[in-house]
């Protein structure tokens, strides 16, 4: 790696030889990491990287998703289907078992378990003592995202202070921790949507089919696009329309919203992304309405 350059290599083969440097960096550097897998675009493209990163032997390391309970039933399936098929160790943790020991507590029913995520994660980092946690968040995504280190370091509570973190100079990284701390890793923190499309054009991956055009009942709700759905069910006086829509990024059904397009191969993902001025979060993410530190403040608490 040390001895390529960006003008020996295509953008997506750097961006690539990279991220694989990255992961075999946590894998050499932490005694105990794990790859999170939700069966969104981004953990698919990580997991191809490891299969390049350490194929043909196993991955050093297990798959987790913390699940909401409330995630879309393609993507799962998704999730569970590809692990087995990979043959890898997958850990499922639930913000509903957290709920059910308590230290979930909801303010209503109908409240998003989204941000509840960070309880059970750091439950479950606890409870396996892994040091890192490799995921597939981007710069690009949102502003707090773009603060990151590609090491990314939690204190001892699973905090991050965006203000205490370790210089990163050319591809050197340090992912050492003391006893109860630990690194969040990002190897494709550098990458933007659209790279994030060739990749799994180039590759060939395989996807849930929400990413794709659909139709699906929604209401229109702040400007976004609510699914309706056993979770999320039209309220009163709400107008229910059958839209062509398909998902730029997927998580939990009460905040994550489709968007409207045609978009049914993945050339017309390409194209589509290629002329969008709006990040994904942004166009689908209703958890990220509510201010412009939300995101933020939920990172700061452990978040991933």
């Amino acid at each position: 790696m040390s001895t390529l350059t960006k003008q020996t290599l295509s953008h997506l083969d750097w961006l690539e030889a990279e991220a694989i440097h990255i992961l075999r960096e946590v894998a050499g550097q932490c005694a105990n990491p794990v790859l999170l897998f939700s069966g969104g675009k981004d953990s698919i493209c990580l997991l191809r990287l490891a299969e390049k990163a350490f194929r043909p032997g196993r991955f050093p390391f297990p798959l987790m998703h913390i699940d909401t309970g409330h995630n879309y039933k393609e993507v799962t399936d998704f999730r569970d289907k590809r692990a087995a098929e990979l043959g890898e160790r997958l850990i499922v943790r639930s913000v509903e078992d957290s709920m059910a020991r308590g230290t979930v507590v909801l303010k209503h029913a109908g409240e998003s378990r989204n941000k509840h995520q960070s309880v059970t994660l750091l439950e479950a980092i606890e409870e396996f003592s892994f040091d890192a946690c490799i995921g597939g968040a981007r710069r690009d995504e949102e502003k707090a995202r773009a603060k990151e280190r590609i090491m990314s370091f939690r204190d001892e509570f699973g905090q991050w202070d965006p203000k205490n973190q370790r210089p990163e100079l050319w591809n050197l990284y340090n992912a050492r921790s003391h006893k109860g701390e630990n690194i969040r890793a990002f190897p494709i923190s550098n990458w933007t949507e659209l790279d994030v499309w060739q990749y799994i054009a180039r590759e060939q991956l395989e996807l849930p089919s929400i990413y794709f055009a659909h139709v699906r009942p929604v209401v229109r709700r702040n400007g976004l696009l609510q699914p309706v759905t056993d979770v999320t069910p039209a309220r009163d006086g709400d107008v229910v329309e059958d839209v062509l829509v398909r998902f730029r990024t997927v998580g939990d059904i009460t905040c994550t919203a489709p968007v409207e397009s045609d978009a049914d191969t993945l050339d017309k993902i390409l194209a589509e992304t290629a002329t969008t001025t709006i990040t994904e979060r942004g166009a689908t993410r209703m958890d990220d309405q509510t201010s412009e530190a939300s995101m933020e403040q939920r990172k700061k608490e452990g978040y991933f």
